[in-house]
């Protein structure tokens, strides 16, 4: 360790709190150390764009709770507290996607030493797959206690491996001023990808010795000014695509606005998951894996612009891992898709020159409008029961009208897919702000994300999910007696157990007694109770009159709408819609062919 302090290897070397000959940010003077390093990191992570801070308190990690809540009174910065760690790293990743572009701004969660750190690990692998900057700072204790046995002590360095676009271990009593601003500054400029166009979570693991609590109070004055230190790295310039190759867009899970406007710049069919924040406008086709086993359609493709991370369906897959298929992989940062390895060009950005034949698009839209009939015929059967299909429709649509909620968090396993199915286009002036966790397509902490992205957007939040979902995450529901509440409805598709393996190979009839245990899980939670037991509402409906209904009124405060269904059919619902559908583009394109 060098005598003088300095930073290499990653780690702050010790060294005086405020180096000889530095200017002493304001109202620090000689405090304790480890109260003078949380004060100048909060003013750091500030200065730097954090306005939003969840913090899942400890003992170790006082210092930094002291000042956050100094900072807060003072108007720097958001503080929200949560008892649950994983619960705590989902609320501000749910803060995060409330501000997710480009310029997406980084959102802070603190927490003390030990299984804590260990607890945000799911929440840091879902940032760094999707692309999320989350800074992570946990308190450790000094390097003097560690490996020693004691209390609450672990190896917390690195502890989050390759998840993380940074991770720097900030010695107790570590030098203050240009130095532990250089490594806030490095750490963000990672967590945004500023230089990398990367973006993603960042560690900052921060060793804290005796004293632990301030002999006097903080009163942090005007904010500090903001540090633009980092200049971002420039987008790469478009490639142009020319018309001629038969040619769909396929936009994934984050793929942006931009993949609407090439479909359309370029006359393409557009295939847009729902939380693909495209699936929008004239060119954008519903039940669009019903059409990809059509040799007319998804079996004429030549070319396919992929934007984002489509997850959804196989068929989408398959697309993309067939031969002869031209694969353009647009990604404007970081890491791409292309589970096959079939890309033959990844770029940052793509611009269609000029507009291809309108009779490829015309025979998108025309099977897409019959194939959306057949599903909307089914789906509005007379006597037909609430399933997972008719509930998704009736999100949708309630979604598609402008009306607050505009937010819709999709949970993972059939909830996203059902929507994916029978959701019409949405209408481009009233494209709900629909997310989903796809990084890792993981059903932690979803009803946190919610939470978090109420708390971001401050406004009003619909989550939909099933009831495995739901109960992975229940605690999120919680909210303490001193913290903001948030208007978010939890609408639990309740079919005891998990739908999703139904439809997969592990539902398949000959292997129905083996099924319901290791796959089905059945569960027999009073979802009423629960809710009640967190302080939410709960209303149940039972029939597609009430949930209407029960989706038109506004939403206030936490609730549970609660959704009994019965999966015992769900694989032969499924196929039964399915065929009909393909029956009516198959009818669709006939008639095609014959005008």
């Amino acid at each position: 360790m060098s005598a003088g302090g300095g930073v290499h290897g990653g780690h702050v070397e010790e060294g005086p709190v405020v180096p000889t000959g530095s200017a002493e940010p304001p109202g620090l003077g000689h405090l304790e150390p480890s109260t003078a390093t949380a004060r100048e990191l909060v003013t750091a992570l500030v200065a730097h764009g954090v306005h939003d801070v969840v913090l899942a308190p400890g003992s170790r990690s006082a210092p930094l709770a002291y000042a956050l809540q100094s900072a807060e009174a003072a108007g720097w910065l958001r503080l929200h507290v949560r008892i649950d760690e994983r619960v705590a790293g989902f609320v501000a990743l749910g803060l995060a996607r409330a501000t997710a572009s480009p310029s997406a701004r980084p959102v802070a969660v603190v927490t003390t030493s030990g299984t804590a750190v260990a607890n945000l690990h799911p929440a840091v692998l879902e940032a760094s797959h999707s692309g999320l900057p989350l800074v992570v700072v946990s308190a450790d204790r000094p390097h003097e206690m560690r490996g020693t046995g004691a209390n609450q002590t672990t190896d917390q360095v690195g502890i989050f491996g390759s998840a993380t676009r940074s991770a720097v271990d900030v010695p107790a009593g570590a030098p203050g001023g240009p130095r532990l601003e250089q490594v806030v500054t490095r750490a963000l400029a990672a967590a945004q990808g500023l230089r990398t166009n990367h973006p993603g979570p960042v560690h900052l693991n921060v060793a804290l010795r005796d004293p632990l609590a301030p002999a006097a109070p903080w009163a942090p004055g005007a904010p500090p000014q903001p540090r633009h230190v980092v200049a971002p790295a420039a987008r790469p310039g478009a490639v142009v695509l020319p018309p001629g190759p038969r040619t769909v867009v396929v936009a994934g899970d984050g793929a942006g606005a931009e993949a609407r406007a090439v479909a359309e710049g370029g006359g393409w069919p557009l295939l847009a998951e729902p939380t693909s924040g495209a699936r929008a406008g004239a060119n954008a086709v519903g039940p669009y894996r019903l059409l990809l086993a059509e040799p007319g359609l998804g079996g004429a493709v030549e070319r396919v612009v992929l934007f984002g991370h489509p997850t959804l369906s196989r068929p989408v897959t398959g697309l993309l891992s067939r031969k002869g298929v031209e694969v353009v992989v647009v990604a404007p940062r970081g890491p791409w898709t292309d589970v096959a390895g079939t890309a033959a060009h990844v770029v940052g950005a793509v611009e269609p020159r000029g507009r291809d034949d309108d009779e490829w698009l015309t025979r998108w839209r025309r099977a897409g409008k019959a194939a959306q009939a057949a599903v909307d015929e089914v789906l509005t059967a007379s006597g037909r029961p609430l399933d997972g299909l008719l509930l998704a429709r009736h999100v949708a649509r309630a979604a598609g009208r402008g009306d607050e909620p505009r937010a819709l968090v999709v949970g993972s396993s059939n909830t996203v897919r059902d929507l994916d199915l029978v959701a019409a286009p949405w209408d481009a002036a009233t494209l709900p702000v629909a997310v989903a966790n796809r990084g890792l397509a993981g059903i932690d902490g979803t009803i946190s994300t919610a939470t978090g992205l109420a708390l971001g957007l401050e406004e009003p939040v619909r989550a939909v999910m099933g009831d495995l979902t739901f109960l992975h995450d229940a605690g999120g529901l919680l909210r303490g007696t001193l913290e903001d509440e948030v208007d978010l409805q939890v609408v639990v598709l309740n079919d005891g157990g998990g739908g999703i393996f139904a439809t997969l190979e592990h539902g398949a009839p000959e292997r129905a007694d083996q099924f319901e245990r290791i796959f089905g899980t059945p569960q027999a939670v009073d979802v009423a109770a629960l809710a009640a037991a967190y302080g939410a509402r709960h209303v149940r409906v039972e029939d597609g009159g009430e949930l209407r209904t029960a989706l038109a009124d506004p939403v206030r405060g936490r609730s549970v709408l609660e959704v009994p269904v019965d999966r015992r059919e769900v694989r032969a619902q499924r196929s039964a819609l399915a065929g009909q559908a393909r029956a009516a583009v198959r009818e669709s394109l006939r008639a095609g062919t014959r005008a």
